[in-house]
C-alpha cells in the first residue's frame, strides 16, 4: 500500500473541501488516514487462497465424532467499506456454519477469516461469497452457509438517511442451499 500517495490525496481531498491541512487539526490528518486504509483495507494484500491458507488451522476428528455434525458461529463482528461510496458499513453480523468433513477449524480462525475478508473495499453479497469460499477451502467442507446483516453509512448517514435500514444477504453452498434446516441455523430469528 502506498501510504505516501494516500497522505498526498488526503490533503488534496482536505483543501478540495475548502479546509487548511495546515491547520492545527488537520495537521497529521493525512498520515493518520494512510494508516487507518493501511489497517482497514488489509485484505487487499491477500487473495482468499492465501486468507484460507493464514488461518486454515484444522484439527482432526476422530471417526465417530463427525457423525451429523454442524460447526456455527454466530454474531462475528466485522466492518467494511462499500466500494461505491467508501462508505462505512457496520454493525455487521456475520453467521457462519460449515460441515465438517474430517477436520475442524480453530474457532478463532473462523472469526479471523471473516474479519480479513471484510477489511477489502467491498460489497456485501461479495464478502458472504468470499468468506463462505475461504471457509470452504480452509474446512475441505463444501457445506458452507453464511449470513450478514448490516448497516451501511452510504444509506444511513448520505443519501436517504434511512438509519433502521439493515441489509441482510445469505450465501449457502452445498448442503445448505437445499436444506432449509441447516439455512435455519444461520439465521437470526
Amino acid at each position: 500500500m502506498d501510504t505516501k500517495a494516500i497522505e498526498y490525496h488526503v490533503r488534496g481531498i482536505l483543501e478540495a473541501i475548502g479546509e487548511d491541512p495546515d491547520r492545527e487539526g488537520l495537521r497529521e490528518t493525512p498520515s493518520r488516514v494512510a494508516k487507518m486504509y493501511e489497517e482497514v483495507f488489509a485484505g487487499t494484500k491477500y487473495s482468499n487462497h492465501e486468507i484460507a491458507e493464514m488461518f486454515g488451522k484444522t484439527f482432526t476428528i476422530k471417526d465417530g465424532e463427525q457423525a451429523d455434525s454442524v460447526v456455527v458461529m454466530r454474531d462475528i463482528n466485522v466492518f467494511s467499506y462499500c466500494e461505491h461510496h467508501m462508505a462505512l458499513m457496520y454493525d455487521m453480523h456475520v453467521n457462519v456454519a460449515y460441515i465438517p468433513r474430517g477436520r475442524v477449524l480453530g474457532l478463532s480462525k473462523i472469526a479471523r477469516i471473516c474479519d480479513m475478508a471484510a477489511k477489502r473495499l467491498q460489497l456485501q453479497e461479495r464478502l458472504g461469497h468470499d468468506i463462505a469460499e475461504i471457509i470452504s477451502e480452509a474446512s475441505g467442507s463444501p457445506d458452507v452457509g453464511v449470513f450478514i446483516i448490516g448497516s451501511h453509512s452510504c444509506m444511513t448517514a448520505r443519501g436517504i438517511h434511512n438509519v433502521s435500514a439493515r441489509t441482510v444477504t445469505k450465501t449457502y453452498c452445498g448442503a445448505f442451499k437445499t436444506d432449509t434446516g441447516l439455512q435455519n441455523l444461520l439465521e437470526d430469528k
